[in-house]
């Protein structure tokens, strides 16, 4: 990481591209919540539907400690970038599959750049539960046929 002037820090002491970067974190969060709303109501099976239902939970933990994040280091409520959800069940595992797995290394980075021990816990924590959900959309994914795997 790089040396920054006192000037280049925003007001709360962070590096404002920390402070995109959880704006983006939450938005995440909130599209999250509402897709997987909607794969829940898809699932085939009432187990997937009660796993789904539990990460969109965590989810919900996820989006309502990282407003109070972004709250205590802007004075702000955030902005909200509402982001589509796949109809096709199969196609929303995928997506979620794919979602999660990306997001597990930006948590990561989010608490590699902040200062703030707090911020570190929450993103390090929200990153393995963001790979765990990977593991279960993942788990549904193949038990539907959808791994595009080669047999041979």
């Amino acid at each position: 990481m790089r040396a920054y002037t006192l000037g280049e820090w925003g007001s709360s002491g962070e590096d404002p591209t920390l402070i995109q970067d959880i704006a983006k974190a939450i938005s995440g969060q909130y599209n999250a919540i509402s897709c997987y709303e909607k794969l829940a109501r898809l699932a085939p099976t009432e187990e997937e539907r009660r796993q789904i239902m539990e990460i969109r939970q965590d989810e919900i933990n996820h989006y309502r400690e990282f407003c109070q994040i972004y709250i205590r280091l802007t004075g702000k409520q955030p902005q909200i970038t509402a982001e589509p959800c796949p109809d096709d069940y199969q196609e929303g595992l995928e997506f979620a599959l794919k979602d999660e797995q990306k997001t597990v290394d930006f948590y990561l980075d989010i608490a590699d750049k902040t200062r703030d021990p707090s911020i570190k816990k929450a993103f390090t924590r929200a990153a393995h539960d963001e790979q765990n959900h990977a593991v279960w959309f993942l788990y549904f994914w193949t038990k539907h046929g959808r791994c595009r795997c080669k047999q041979t």
